[in-house]
Formats: structure tokens, sequence, C-alpha cells
């Protein structure tokens, strides 16, 4: 099956590769993604396949069903793009100013049309059905993963999938490699509102107001990195940081408001939900502590992704029979967050990394990930399907073999 899907992925490619150089030169922000979800069902109609779009806006679900029987598994990628200014001179750059596929999602929805290609021309051996997700709105809080689930994409005309999966472009990683990482895998993300409240002045007398708001943000600011380096507890990865702070005064003018606004990156949900309560406790003390008041909005964000130990060990064995032991890579913490966690929440699954081989990071003006990237993404995703699939149907089969022995017979 190695070669049969390397084989029809090198066949689409020329396909695959057009529809990313559309996409990325036609960028689309969260829940603007018209065009793109246009290309995709287009792309997909000719296959024969169940297409439902519309759902939360401008997503896609396309189901192929197989031959064989077998339970269905959920296949996503998102579609919307960054607002960012592309700096990258290739000949499909992005035609619209101050917006970019800055985080690859060009390359996660072409490889899941892809992956819809080669899974329709091996239909035969498929056992079960497979549900794949186009979905808009990653980069956005509050995201495209929950209203999709909250409208019914888990349950449809066939029963609920047995597990998800989902892949996204690493910039460090070699072109066509894949990293995987076994449970706890991409952080939370909330972000941080905080105003301090006191009474500005004239800044060359200080003493005759009652307090001073810049000194009291200054002294939050400090505080708040205590609540990682003193509460946080050791064995759980977390960060804190104030990415702007606001004082509109003057050289000789004390203003009677600061802003702070940040991040909480945390790897649990029950610290996280502990650090909540801290950050409202430790700025308001704080300004107290300086005659001033304060108040503390938490927006919360995506929560902790985590990969299912089960899930990411049978991804980590296709991935090397797929591209090698050499290209199969185990994957760090990655401080970014992903709605995907939402549909972890309810399916067992992983997300992986496919390596985009780029010397600039994701989220900048010049990422863009190699064509290697785009044909190991389409590739290996349809392999880990057929694999997820025919796992499943050996094990109810009542074989007393491995899943790994199962799968290589």
């Amino acid at each position: 099956m190695v070669r049969e899907i390397k084989a029809a992925a090198e066949q689409v490619f020329p396909t695959i590769a057009g529809l990313r150089r559309a996409i990325h030169s036609n960028p689309e922000l969260a829940y603007e993604e018209h065009e793109t979800a246009r290309l995709v069902k287009d792309t997909l109609t000719p296959l024969g396949l169940h297409i439902q779009s519309g759902i939360a806006g401008t997503g896609l679900v396309a189901t192929l069903e197989g031959d064989l029987p077998g339970p269905p598994v959920l296949l996503r990628a998102d579609m919307d793009a960054l607002p960012i200014q592309e700096r990258t001179g290739v000949s499909f750059a992005s035609t619209r100013a101050g917006v970019m596929h800055a985080c690859g999602h060009d390359v996660h929805t072409a490889s899941l049309v892809g992956t819809a290609m080669i899974l329709s021309r091996i239909r035969a051996k498929l056992a079960g059905t497979v549900r794949m997700v186009f979905q808009p709105s990653e980069e956005l809080l509050p995201g495209g993963a929950r209203p999709m689930i909250e409208a019914g994409i888990l349950h449809g005309q066939h029963s609920r999938p047995a597990a998800a999966f989902a892949q996204h472009v690493m910039h460090s990683l070699p072109a066509g490699s894949i990293g995987i990482r076994s449970g706890m895998f991409m952080a939370s993300s909330d972000e941080l509102y905080i105003r301090i409240e006191g009474q500005g002045g004239h800044g060359a007398e200080p003493h005759r107001l009652l307090n001073d708001p810049v000194v009291a943000a200054a002294h939050a600011v400090v505080a708040l990195q205590s609540i990682i380096s003193r509460h946080c507890p050791p064995n759980v990865p977390g960060v804190l940081s104030i990415g702007r702070m606001e004082a509109l005064g003057s050289t000789n003018v004390i203003p009677s408001t600061v802003s702070l606004t940040g991040t909480l990156r945390t790897m649990s949900e029950a610290w996280r939900s502990e650090a909540h309560k801290l950050i409202r406790r430790v700025v308001r003390q704080t300004a107290q502590a300086h005659g001033a008041g304060a108040t503390v909005k938490i927006k919360a964000g995506y929560p902790v992704l985590y990969n299912d130990p089960e899930a990411a060990a049978l991804t980590r064995s296709a991935a090397v029979e797929y591209v090698g032991q050499p290209a199969t890579v185990d994957a760090d913490l990655w401080f970014a967050s992903e709605d995907f966690a939402y549909f972890l929440q309810e399916l067992p699954g992983a997300l992986y990394l496919i390596g985009a081989g780029c010397p600039h990071a994701i989220h900048t003006p010049r990422f863009l990930a190699a064509d290697a990237a785009l044909l190991t993404g389409t590739g290996f995703m349809a392999y880990l399907a057929w694999r997820f699939l025919a796992a499943r149907a050996a094990s109810e089969q009542g074989s007393g073999a491995g899943i790994s022995q199962r799968m290589r017979q």
C-alpha cells in the first residue's frame, strides 16, 4: 500500500500543486474563505463524494465511503490565512495586500483534497468511511472547530468517527519529514486584557498624586512573572508574556490609566484554571498596594492539544513505513495553539507535523512550505487513513497478532 499510495500521490500532485498555488495567491481571512471553499468543492465534486458546504459559514465536509465495512475516521484541514504582507517573491505570491498564507493552511487544504483523490482510487481496499473536514477560522478566536462540531459534523449520516487526525507544516523540520508526539503537545492560549486605573497629573509632581498607575502597572508586569516561577508546578510547562503596555501620557504627563495585554500558555487544563485566578488576584492586589485599581479580562482561547497515545503510536508506525525511520522525528512541545484540540477532546486522535523545509518561521512574511511538504502531506494522510481503518478491521476480526504485525500482512 505504501508503494501504491505514493504512486497515486505522484499522479495527483500536478493538480494538487496547482490548487495549492491558486489558494496561496488568493488568501482569505477567517470566515471569509468563500473562494477557497469553492475551489475545494469544485475539485472534489468529480470524485462522487457526499459534500456538505456552508457549515459554520464557509466550512465543508466531504465523505468517502469505502467498499469494505468499517468505522468512520475524520481528517481535518484548516483554510484561513493571516493578516501579513507576503515577501516570498514567488510567482504565486498573494495578490491581496496584507493577507498571506503564512501558516501553511494552503498546504493543509490542498493536501486533504489530494488525500481524497488518492482514497477514491483505493476505495475497494478501504474498510470504513473517511470524513474530510475543511474548516474555517483556525487563526481567529473562537475558531471554526467548535462551531463545526456544534453543527453536528461528528454525527451526520454516519456514526461517530472512531478517531480524528490532522497535520501541520513545521518550518524547522526537513521537507517531507514527519514529526509526532504522544500526550500533551500544543498549549492552551488565553488572551489577557488588564487595565490599571489611577490618578494622572503633571510628571514633575508625582508626590501630589494619590497614585501613579504607570508605576503600579510596571510592578504588576513583574509580579505576574512570579505566577509561572513560583506557582506553576515544575512538571507543567507554562508561559505568561505581556506583549503590550500602553500608557498614553507624555514626557511631563502621567496618564490616569495604563493598559496591558498579553498571553497565557499552558500544557495543563487544571493549572490553566488555577492561573486565571492567580492572574486576577496578583494584578488587583499589586495595584491596590500602590493605591490604584485594576480590572482584568481573560479571553479564553483554545484548550491544550492532547495526542492520544495509541493514535500517536499508530501515526509514528505509519510514518516510519511511509517516509522511513530517519525522516520520522520526535516532535517537541509546541507552545503555539490549535483549535483541532476541540476535536481531540471529543475523539481519540493526533495532530502530527509535516516538515516544510523553510528557513523562515511560520507567521512571518517569508514563510513558504516546499513542494515536498505538499507531496508528503497528501500521500501520508491517505496512507494513515487507510492504515487506521485496516488496523481497526483486523482488530475486529479478533486476530491475535499485534496491530503493527497485522498491518504488514
